[in-house]
């Protein structure tokens, strides 16, 4: 067996590997999350590739023309840390957190109960459905390529929660300004999934009640990015699947599928090339 790895050499669950190829004989390529767009780069030098694993479930640097074996991912692994995120989030705006923050004298308010509410979710599959789990009480909308209407997602939930990943279809998918007055967008997918100048737009006017975003249409966010400067919205850097065992939890997965790999059994978590994901 020889596996190259692409990432950063400091990456800690590295010592969980058998010894890996630095080479162009490698059958396996390993991708941390932020080194996909190196693949296509020594993809020349490597003609005995048999199969790549992404630690990451987004794979959409990964999907170049001339990438001719099977790809795996992550799917799946992250989506009790997001869906949590997710329910911190509603439950933030919900019951006005920064506003117990601030408290120093004695005013009482009324907060909003989640149960009864309606819950939108963009891209049913593991972090969806994971996310439908934890809001027990709520209505839950579903919408995938596969099930559910967008346009009853955005114009009936009070929260819309987008787990898509990032595909030709999903680009610019979501536009904020169709999504139900007073209600809140929360990201977890992929940031260009929404029409991000229409959300700024629909934040701004306060068309929506808020935002919670983990990620963006380009990253890192720029300082002087115009969402930045909103007290409505939530912004966390990439990170709300990152737990103190996250990465070696990402390791695990490709180390049961490296097994299979040996052994001459079926890959898991194939991605399906022409969906994207």
């Amino acid at each position: 067996m020889r596996l190259l790895y692409l990432g950063p050499p400091d990456f800690a669950p590295l010592s969980m590997l058998p010894e890996y190829a630095t080479d162009g004989d490698a059958e396996i390529v390993l991708v941390h999350p932020r080194a996909g767009a190196r693949l296509r780069e020594v993809w020349p030098r490597i003609p005995s590739v048999k199969w790549v694993h992404a630690l990451s479930a987004g794979v959409e640097n990964l999907l170049f023309p001339e990438i001719d074996v099977p790809v795996t991912n992550g799917r799946g692994i992250f989506a009790p840390a997001l869906a949590e995120w997710v329910l911190a989030a509603i439950l933030h705006f919900a019951k006005d957190i920064p506003r117990l923050m601030r408290v120093r004298r004695w005013e009482p308010f009324n907060v909003q109960r989640i149960e009864g509410q309606t819950v939108g979710i963009v891209g049913y599959g593991s972090i969806g459905r994971a996310v439908a789990a934890r809001c027990a009480g709520m209505r839950v909308i579903p919408f995938s390529r596969r099930q559910g209407s967008l346009d009853e997602v955005l114009t009936e939930s009070d929260y819309v929660v987008v787990c898509a990943p990032l595909t030709g279809s999903t680009r610019g998918l979501v536009d904020p300004r169709r999504m139900k007055p007073g209600s809140v967008l929360i990201n977890v997918g992929r940031g260009a999934v929404v029409d991000e100048g229409a959300l700024l737009a629909a934040l701004e006017s306060h068309h929506l009640k808020g935002a919670a975003l983990d990620v963006f249409a380009a990253e890192p966010l720029p300082p002087d990015h115009p969402l930045s400067a909103l007290e409505n919205v939530l912004l966390s850097p990439h990170c709300a699947d990152h737990t103190d065992d996250s990465h070696e939890v990402a390791m695990r997965c490709f180390l049961e599928n490296l097994a299979r790999f040996e052994r001459g059994e079926a890959l898991l978590n194939v991605v399906d090339k022409r969906a994207g994901y």
